[in-house]
């Protein structure tokens, strides 16, 4: 059975920075293509970053470029998203997910596996 669980979500104040956990078993991050993402409730998820599975490269969305950075420790099967400068409109539920046989997007349409998600609030 495939389990993300992801972890390091609390409340921050703006500026500050948070480093999120996605800690994954039933699978090796090494043979998937792992994002992250964030949605508020009434508006669509948003992709932030995403490693390929070809070439382990990592994509940033532009929105967090500068600010987010994603890393994947393959001998810990866990994934990380470290957030910088944090503002009140990143306050958001952070997913991970895992494209079993895509190249990795930041497309969540395209992801088979999804964790139950960790609150981020950040507040001015």
């Amino acid at each position: 059975e495939v389990q993300l669980v992801e972890s390091g979500g609390t409340s921050v104040q703006t500026g500050g920075s948070l480093r999120l956990s996605c800690q994954a078993s039933g699978l090796s991050f090494d043979d998937h293509a792992v994002g992250w993402f964030r949605q508020v409730p009434g508006k669509a998820r948003e992709g932030l970053a995403a490693r390929s599975t070809t070439d382990h490269r990592i994509y940033h969305a532009e929105s967090v470029q500068g600010r987010f950075i994603m890393s994947v420790d393959g001998a810990k099967n866990t994934a990380f998203l470290q957030m910088n400068d944090l503002q009140p409109e990143d306050t958001a539920i952070y997913y991970c997910a895992v494209d079993r046989q895509g190249p990795g997007t930041l497309r969540s349409y395209l992801y088979d596996w999804w964790g139950q998600g960790t609150q981020v609030t950040v507040s001015s």
